[in-house]
Protein backbone atom coordinates (compact mmCIF):
# COMPACT_ATOMS: atom_id res chain seq x y z
CA UNK A 1 0.00 0.00 0.00
CA UNK A 2 2.49 2.47 0.50
CA UNK A 3 4.45 1.67 -2.52
CA UNK A 4 1.09 2.49 -4.22
CA UNK A 5 0.91 5.52 -2.66
CA UNK A 6 4.73 6.93 -3.59
CA UNK A 7 3.70 6.09 -6.96
CA UNK A 8 0.48 8.03 -7.06
CA UNK A 9 1.74 10.97 -5.60
CA UNK A 10 5.11 10.96 -7.93
CA UNK A 11 2.53 10.17 -11.01
CA UNK A 12 0.65 13.63 -9.92
CA UNK A 13 3.72 15.77 -8.80
CA UNK A 14 5.23 15.02 -12.70
CA UNK A 15 1.82 15.81 -13.90
CA UNK A 16 1.55 19.17 -11.70
CA UNK A 17 5.15 20.14 -13.07
CA UNK A 18 5.48 19.28 -16.64
CA UNK A 19 3.13 21.71 -18.11
CA UNK A 20 4.07 24.78 -15.48
CA UNK A 21 8.27 24.33 -16.96
CA UNK A 22 6.74 26.05 -20.25
CA UNK A 23 4.54 28.84 -18.62
CA UNK A 24 7.50 29.45 -15.99
CA UNK A 25 10.02 29.97 -18.34
CA UNK A 26 7.34 32.39 -20.49
CA UNK A 27 7.17 34.53 -17.74
CA UNK A 28 10.47 34.72 -16.77
CA UNK A 29 10.91 36.27 -19.99
CA UNK A 30 8.35 39.03 -20.27
CA UNK A 31 6.73 38.98 -16.43
CA UNK A 32 8.98 39.44 -13.43
CA UNK A 33 6.14 39.59 -10.99
CA UNK A 34 4.24 36.72 -13.00
CA UNK A 35 8.08 34.66 -12.60
CA UNK A 36 7.99 35.37 -8.83
CA UNK A 37 4.20 34.46 -8.30
CA UNK A 38 3.69 31.55 -9.91
CA UNK A 39 6.17 29.02 -8.11
CA UNK A 40 4.24 30.47 -5.00
CA UNK A 41 1.18 28.56 -6.69
CA UNK A 42 2.49 25.94 -7.68
CA UNK A 43 4.33 24.62 -4.28
CA UNK A 44 1.02 25.67 -2.97
CA UNK A 45 -0.41 22.94 -4.95
CA UNK A 46 2.43 20.71 -4.41
CA UNK A 47 1.85 20.60 -1.07
CA UNK A 48 -1.56 20.24 -1.14
CA UNK A 49 -1.56 16.70 -3.29
CA UNK A 50 2.03 15.95 -1.37
CA UNK A 51 -0.45 16.01 1.88
CA UNK A 52 1.75 18.73 3.45
CA UNK A 53 -0.23 20.55 6.35
CA UNK A 54 1.55 23.70 6.79
CA UNK A 55 0.45 25.87 9.91
CA UNK A 56 1.93 29.34 9.86
CA UNK A 57 2.73 31.34 12.94
CA UNK A 58 3.38 35.15 12.65
CA UNK A 59 3.45 36.78 9.55
CA UNK A 60 6.37 36.73 6.09
CA UNK A 61 7.37 40.28 5.33
CA UNK A 62 5.63 41.43 2.07
CA UNK A 63 6.01 44.38 0.25
CA UNK A 64 10.11 45.22 0.95
CA UNK A 65 13.32 42.80 0.27
CA UNK A 66 13.71 40.29 2.82
CA UNK A 67 16.39 37.73 3.56
CA UNK A 68 14.48 35.00 5.07
CA UNK A 69 17.31 32.80 6.96
CA UNK A 70 15.95 29.58 8.04
CA UNK A 71 17.21 25.98 9.21
CA UNK A 72 17.15 23.64 6.97
CA UNK A 73 15.81 19.72 7.40
CA UNK A 74 15.10 18.45 4.29
CA UNK A 75 14.25 18.85 0.62
CA UNK A 76 10.66 19.19 1.50
CA UNK A 77 11.55 23.03 2.48
CA UNK A 78 11.27 23.94 -0.67
CA UNK A 79 8.06 23.07 -1.57
CA UNK A 80 7.06 24.50 2.53
CA UNK A 81 8.62 27.67 2.07
CA UNK A 82 7.92 28.70 -1.27
CA UNK A 83 4.35 27.83 -0.57
CA UNK A 84 4.63 30.68 1.97
CA UNK A 85 5.21 33.78 -0.42
CA UNK A 86 6.35 34.22 -3.65
CA UNK A 87 10.20 33.81 -3.14
CA UNK A 88 13.76 32.50 -4.79
CA UNK A 89 16.44 30.62 -2.90
CA UNK A 90 20.08 30.61 -2.39
CA UNK A 91 21.75 27.06 -3.37
CA UNK A 92 25.00 25.50 -3.17
CA UNK A 93 26.21 25.27 -6.51
CA UNK A 94 25.87 21.77 -6.98
CA UNK A 95 21.93 22.23 -7.12
CA UNK A 96 22.31 23.26 -10.56
CA UNK A 97 23.62 19.79 -12.24
CA UNK A 98 21.18 18.44 -10.19
CA UNK A 99 18.66 15.92 -12.42
CA UNK A 100 15.21 17.48 -12.99
CA UNK A 101 16.03 19.32 -9.23
CA UNK A 102 18.58 21.66 -11.15
CA UNK A 103 16.03 22.67 -13.65
CA UNK A 104 13.20 23.48 -11.12
CA UNK A 105 15.64 25.79 -8.95
CA UNK A 106 16.94 27.97 -12.01
CA UNK A 107 13.22 28.23 -12.96
CA UNK A 108 12.58 29.57 -9.55
CA UNK A 109 15.34 31.87 -10.64
CA UNK A 110 17.45 30.46 -7.68
CA UNK A 111 21.19 31.81 -7.06
CA UNK A 112 23.74 29.56 -6.51
CA UNK A 113 27.04 29.65 -4.61
CA UNK A 114 29.77 28.41 -4.73
CA UNK A 115 31.09 27.74 -0.61
CA UNK A 116 34.28 26.02 -1.80
CA UNK A 117 36.06 29.29 -2.51
CA UNK A 118 35.97 32.11 -0.48
CA UNK A 119 36.91 34.30 -3.73
CA UNK A 120 33.33 33.80 -4.93
CA UNK A 121 31.70 34.81 -1.72
CA UNK A 122 31.96 38.69 -3.03
CA UNK A 123 30.49 38.08 -6.54
CA UNK A 124 27.41 35.94 -4.46
CA UNK A 125 26.69 38.55 -2.21
CA UNK A 126 26.68 41.19 -5.11
CA UNK A 127 24.42 39.05 -6.77
CA UNK A 128 22.39 38.72 -4.03
CA UNK A 129 22.30 42.55 -2.74
CA UNK A 130 21.07 43.18 -6.56
CA UNK A 131 18.08 40.63 -6.23
CA UNK A 132 17.14 42.48 -3.16
CA UNK A 133 17.60 45.69 -4.26
CA UNK A 134 15.09 44.84 -6.39
CA UNK A 135 12.80 44.37 -3.57
CA UNK A 136 13.14 40.21 -3.86
CA UNK A 137 12.81 38.05 -0.71
CA UNK A 138 15.56 35.19 -1.01
CA UNK A 139 15.77 32.21 1.31
CA UNK A 140 19.14 31.44 3.12
CA UNK A 141 19.32 28.12 4.69
CA UNK A 142 21.98 29.63 7.12
CA UNK A 143 23.27 26.37 8.97
CA UNK A 144 25.06 25.78 5.75
CA UNK A 145 23.79 22.71 5.74
CA UNK A 146 20.63 20.14 6.75
CA UNK A 147 20.08 18.81 10.20
CA UNK A 148 17.70 15.88 11.53
CA UNK A 149 15.57 18.65 12.31
CA UNK A 150 15.78 18.39 16.35
CA UNK A 151 18.11 20.93 16.55
CA UNK A 152 19.91 24.26 14.83
CA UNK A 153 23.03 24.65 13.40
CA UNK A 154 25.23 27.53 13.77
CA UNK A 155 24.38 30.05 11.25
CA UNK A 156 27.48 31.01 8.91
CA UNK A 157 27.39 34.90 8.51
CA UNK A 158 28.90 35.28 5.22
CA UNK A 159 25.74 36.46 3.08
CA UNK A 160 24.21 38.37 5.75
CA UNK A 161 26.36 41.27 4.57
CA UNK A 162 24.22 41.24 1.49
CA UNK A 163 21.12 42.79 3.73
CA UNK A 164 23.70 46.22 4.62
CA UNK A 165 21.03 48.37 2.61
CA UNK A 166 18.27 50.37 4.56
CA UNK A 167 15.48 48.98 2.58
CA UNK A 168 16.40 45.12 3.46
CA UNK A 169 15.25 42.99 6.51
CA UNK A 170 16.17 40.10 7.81
CA UNK A 171 13.52 37.52 8.87
CA UNK A 172 14.42 34.57 11.00
CA UNK A 173 11.81 31.44 10.32
CA UNK A 174 11.69 28.17 11.69
CA UNK A 175 10.86 25.26 10.06
CA UNK A 176 9.55 22.65 12.42
CA UNK A 177 8.47 18.96 11.21
CA UNK A 178 6.08 18.71 13.80
CA UNK A 179 3.36 15.91 13.09
CA UNK A 180 3.23 12.14 11.46
CA UNK A 181 -0.93 11.51 10.05
CA UNK A 182 -2.15 13.80 13.53
CA UNK A 183 0.50 12.73 16.36
CA UNK A 184 3.79 13.95 17.14
CA UNK A 185 6.20 13.47 15.11
CA UNK A 186 8.25 10.40 16.53
CA UNK A 187 12.35 10.54 16.61
CA UNK A 188 12.34 6.77 14.71
CA UNK A 189 10.20 8.49 11.94
CA UNK A 190 11.99 11.53 11.46
CA UNK A 191 14.57 10.00 9.04
CA UNK A 192 11.75 9.70 6.63
CA UNK A 193 11.03 13.11 6.32
CA UNK A 194 14.74 14.94 7.60
CA UNK A 195 17.19 14.78 4.62
CA UNK A 196 20.49 14.75 5.88
CA UNK A 197 24.08 13.44 6.17
CA UNK A 198 24.96 11.10 3.29
CA UNK A 199 21.52 9.92 2.52
CA UNK A 200 20.29 9.35 -1.06
CA UNK A 201 17.76 11.76 -2.85
CA UNK A 202 16.08 9.31 -5.04
CA UNK A 203 15.66 6.50 -1.68
CA UNK A 204 14.47 9.38 0.41
CA UNK A 205 12.07 10.98 -1.93
CA UNK A 206 10.33 7.69 -2.63
CA UNK A 207 9.88 6.53 1.22
CA UNK A 208 8.73 9.93 2.24
CA UNK A 209 6.06 10.11 -0.75
CA UNK A 210 5.03 6.66 0.82
CA UNK A 211 4.45 7.45 4.12
CA UNK A 212 1.55 9.55 4.21
CA UNK A 213 0.33 13.53 5.41
CA UNK A 214 2.87 15.42 7.73
CA UNK A 215 2.27 18.37 9.75
CA UNK A 216 4.86 21.13 9.61
CA UNK A 217 5.08 24.33 11.17
CA UNK A 218 6.06 27.56 9.86
CA UNK A 219 6.78 29.91 12.11
CA UNK A 220 7.87 33.38 11.06
CA UNK A 221 9.91 35.52 13.78
CA UNK A 222 10.15 39.44 13.90
CA UNK A 223 12.13 40.91 11.49
CA UNK A 224 15.99 41.78 12.04
CA UNK A 225 18.09 44.97 10.20
CA UNK A 226 21.43 44.93 9.98
CA UNK A 227 21.58 48.94 11.43
CA UNK A 228 19.91 46.98 14.53
CA UNK A 229 22.29 43.97 15.16
CA UNK A 230 25.58 46.37 14.16
CA UNK A 231 27.52 43.85 11.76
CA UNK A 232 26.79 40.56 9.64
CA UNK A 233 28.07 38.26 12.64
CA UNK A 234 25.73 39.87 15.54
CA UNK A 235 22.68 39.44 13.26
CA UNK A 236 23.76 36.02 11.80
CA UNK A 237 23.42 35.04 15.85
CA UNK A 238 20.29 37.14 16.60
CA UNK A 239 18.98 35.33 13.53
CA UNK A 240 20.30 31.50 14.63
CA UNK A 241 18.49 32.23 18.10
CA UNK A 242 15.71 33.33 17.00
CA UNK A 243 15.19 30.33 14.78
CA UNK A 244 16.33 28.16 17.97
CA UNK A 245 14.09 29.30 19.97
CA UNK A 246 11.09 28.72 18.13
CA UNK A 247 12.53 25.25 17.27
CA UNK A 248 12.66 24.34 20.79
CA UNK A 249 9.01 26.06 21.90
CA UNK A 250 7.51 24.19 19.33
CA UNK A 251 9.06 20.58 20.25
CA UNK A 252 8.31 20.92 23.91
CA UNK A 253 5.20 22.67 23.48
CA UNK A 254 6.23 25.85 25.94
Amino acid sequence: MTALRAGVKLLGFIAMTLPGLPVQQALIAVSQTGARRFPHLYHRAVAWWLDIKLTIIGEPVHGKACLIACNHVSWMDIIVLSALTPLSFIAKKEVNSWPGFGLLARLQRTVFIDRDRRQSTGSSRDEIQERLKAGETLVLFAEGTSSDGFRVLAFKSAYFAAAESADVVVQPVTLVYRGHWGVPMMRRRRPFFAWYGDMDMGPHLWQALAQGPIEVDVICHKPLTLAEAGNRKALARQAEEAVRRGLVQALTGT
